[in-house]
C-alpha cells in the first residue's frame, strides 16, 4: 500500500512540475528598416491597371530589412544600388518616369551595427526588380533564398541584356543558394519565426515574408504586392504586373497570412508604413 501510494505521490509530482514548466522562449528576433533609397515619379499611372492613378504624383520609399536572429541574420530586399547615394542629382530612371535619390549607403548603414555585407548569412530579395536587387552582389557571399521560377526569371536573357540591372547582382549565379521551390514556403531558421511565402503575380516568383517577434508580434513584409497606401485597399494590380490574376490570388494569400497571424501589413513602399517602424539603428522586436 505505501508503494502504491507512493507511486501516486511520484506521478502527483511529475504532473505538477509539467503543469509549472514555461513555454520555450520565444528567439530574440529584431527587425531593422533601412533607408535604401526614394523614387520620385510624376505620373504612378503604372501603378494601376485601371487608371486610377493618372495624373499622379508621390514619393516612394526603398527599404531594406536586417532580421537578426540567434542563428544568423538575413537581408531582405537590397534597395537601389549605393552607388546613386554619390550621385548629387539623383539617378533618373525615364522608363519608369522617376528620380531616385539616397541620403546614405546600405553599407554605411549596416556599420552602424558593427556588420558588413560579408557578416550577412542569408540574403533574399521579394523579387527581381533593380530597387529590390541593386545591392545584390554585396552578399554574394552569403546564402541567397530565392523562389525557383524568381531566379530563372532573374537570369533570362531579357534580364542579362540590361547590364547596368544585372551588374547589380550577377555575381549571386554562382552563390549558395537555397531554392524555394513548387507552393511550398521556407522557413529561414526552422523555428517559424521567419517565413518566406510565395505570392507570384507581380513577377513569376514574388514573395513575402513574415516575422514572428517577441514582443512586437508579427510583421509581414509584403514586397511589391502594394507601391501606394490605397492599393491595398483598392486591390490595385499594376499595368506592368506578369499576371493580373496570380496577382489577385497573391493579395488573398497575404490577407489570410495577416488574419491568421493578427501581423502588421508593412507595404513596403508606402512612408508612412516605414515610419511606423523604429528609426535606424533602432530595432522593432
Amino acid at each position: 500500500m505505501f508503494k502504491r501510494a507512493a507511486v501516486l505521490v511520484a506521478i502527483g509530482f511529475l504532473a505538477a512540475c509539467q503543469a509549472e514548466a514555461p513555454e520555450p522562449a520565444a528567439p530574440d528576433v529584431r527587425l531593422y528598416a533601412i533607408d535604401c533609397g526614394r523614387a520620385e515619379f510624376t505620373n504612378v499611372d503604372i501603378f494601376a491597371d485601371d487608371g486610377s492613378f493618372a495624373n499622379q504624383s508621390r514619393t516612394l520609399v526603398d527599404p531594406c530589412y536586417l532580421i537578426r536572429h540567434p542563428s544568423g541574420d538575413l537581408i531582405w530586399d537590397t534597395g537601389f544600388p549605393d552607388a546613386v547615394a554619390a550621385m548629387a542629382q539623383g539617378l533618373d530612371i525615364p522608363q519608369m518616369g522617376a528620380r531616385v535619390t539616397m541620403e546614405r549607403t546600405l553599407v554605411e548603414q549596416l556599420a552602424e551595427l558593427q556588420l558588413t555585407p560579408a557578416d550577412v548569412e542569408f540574403v533574399s530579395f521579394s523579387h527581381a526588380h533593380g530597387d529590390h536587387t541593386g545591392n545584390g552582389n554585396l552578399f554574394a557571399s552569403s546564402t541567397w533564398i530565392v523562389d525557383a521560377d524568381e531566379r530563372d526569371y532573374l537570369f533570362r536573357p531579357e534580364a542579362r541584356a540590361d547590364a547596368q540591372a544585372f551588374a547589380a547582382y550577377n555575381q549571386l549565379e554562382n552563390a549558395q543558394t537555397t531554392l524555394i521551390e513548387g507552393d511550398a514556403s521556407h522557413d529561414v531558421f526552422g523555428d517559424g519565426s521567419v517565413v518566406i511565402y510565395q505570392t507570384p503575380g507581380h513577377t513569376p516568383g514574388h514573395t513575402v515574408l513574415l516575422v514572428r517577434l517577441p514582443n512586437a508580434g508579427a510583421v509581414l513584409l509584403t514586397g511589391d504586392m502594394y507601391h501606394l497606401a490605397e492599393s491595398r485597399e483598392r486591390r490595385t494590380v499594376p499595368r506592368f504586373n506578369v499576371d493580373r490574376a496570380q496577382t489577385l490570388a497573391s493579395m488573398d494569400i497575404v490577407e489570410r497570412l495577416a488574419t491568421e497571424n493578427s501581423a502588421l501589413v508593412i507595404r513596403q513602399h508606402v512612408q508612412e508604413d516605414f515610419d511606423a517602424l523604429p528609426r535606424f539603428p533602432e530595432a522593432l522586436n
